[in-house]
């Protein structure tokens, strides 16, 4: 009896001294595998930061980028833009449709091309683009300032999401300041905070140009992200966007063009009519916001009506409107 006791008491403290050992080994290798412990050498990726150009052209305008407050802004935008994956590819994807309808209007009306890198930076190229304080669309116009430049802004009509007409409206808008400022980067700066704020910085510093001016931080980095877009969108894959042709978004192809003058215009009806529903409409017409629009003045729209290829595309047919954007 005794005997047997003992035997049973150094089984028992044999077992323990087991599971002791095990529990440490596994608690060994757990910490073994912490991102804190683990070597350097086995970090799976590399995080670089791309080289700052000595110097950017915008608009026709040199713009010097060895002033050490001038590189330093524009270093934090490429940063930003090379890891901020999501928000990039999207703005590259999307242009690819949106730059073949945007750079003609701005050769037709005058505008240097630079400028639809502001339409990007203003809404990451989405269409349906709305801030917190009500600017919509590609251009984010305000309401008044919509209406200032001929675009129409109601419930169910809103041409702030027509992107021709709000190109054409951008344009004048530009046009216009650059009379007041003669410089276009600072015709940039007006675009984001205003041309009466502006100006009034120009009075108060004594400076007239952007670049040399006291701003608020949202306005002095929109100038930089501009000119980043610009340089991102030169070469994507230097600065890590390995995209194919198939990843980017296709221009909307149109089967159709309606034009209607009616006193009540019903938007569905005009969608079914042509074999499509009034979401596919709408998507091709951003403006349309409503399914009816009463239209007392008969003002005449025209709708586009999207074709079936555009509808259900392949996207292994995906053309790049700019080749530099893929890798082959």
């Amino acid at each position: 009896m005794q005997n047997r006791y003992s035997l049973k008491n150094i089984t028992g403290f044999l077992l323990a001294a087991i599971a002791i050992v095990v529990a440490a080994q596994l608690m060994q290798s757990h910490q073994g595998t912490s991102p804190q412990n683990e070597p350097r050498s086995q970090v799976p990726y590399n995080v670089t930061s791309p080289e700052v150009p000595v110097s950017m052209m915008f608009a026709g305008e040199n713009v010097d980028l060895t002033r050490s407050d001038l590189r330093e802004r524009m270093d934090r935008e490429i940063l930003t833009f090379t890891y901020s994956h999501i928000n990039t590819q999207l703005m590259l994807k999307r242009a690819n449709r949106i730059f073949p309808i945007v750079e003609p209007i701005l050769k037709e009306q005058g505008v240097h091309d630079d400028f639809k890198y502001l339409m990007i930076i203003e809404s990451n190229g989405d269409v349906y683009a709305r801030s917190s304080v009500g600017a919509c669309g590609l251009w984010q116009f305000m309401p008044a300032t919509a209406k200032q430049y001929g675009l129409e802004v109601n419930n169910s009509v809103d041409e702030r999401y027509n992107i021709e007409k709000a190109t054409r409206a951008a344009c004048r808008y530009i046009k216009s300041s650059y009379n007041r400022f003669g410089d276009w980067l600072t015709v940039a700066a007006s675009y984001n905070a205003g041309e009466n704020s502006i100006s009034k910085r120009i009075a108060a510093q004594k400076e007239s140009k952007a670049t040399d001016l006291a701003l608020v931080p949202e306005t002095s980095r929109y100038l930089f992200r501009i000119l980043t877009a610009k340089l991102i969108f030169s070469s994507p894959s230097r600065y890590g966007f390995l995209l194919k042709s198939s990843d980017l978004y296709p221009p909307v192809i149109y089967s159709d063009t309606v034009e209607t003058s009616a006193a009540t215009i019903d938007f569905t009806a005009i969608a079914k009519k042509h074999g499509i529903n009034y979401l596919q409409l709408r998507d091709a017409n951003p403006w349309v916001r409503s399914t009816t629009h009463r239209n007392p003045n008969r003002k005449s729209y025209k709708l586009l009506i999207p074709a079936k290829e555009s509808q259900y595309y392949n996207p292994k047919e995906t053309k790049p409107h700019t080749s530099a954007w893929v890798i082959k």
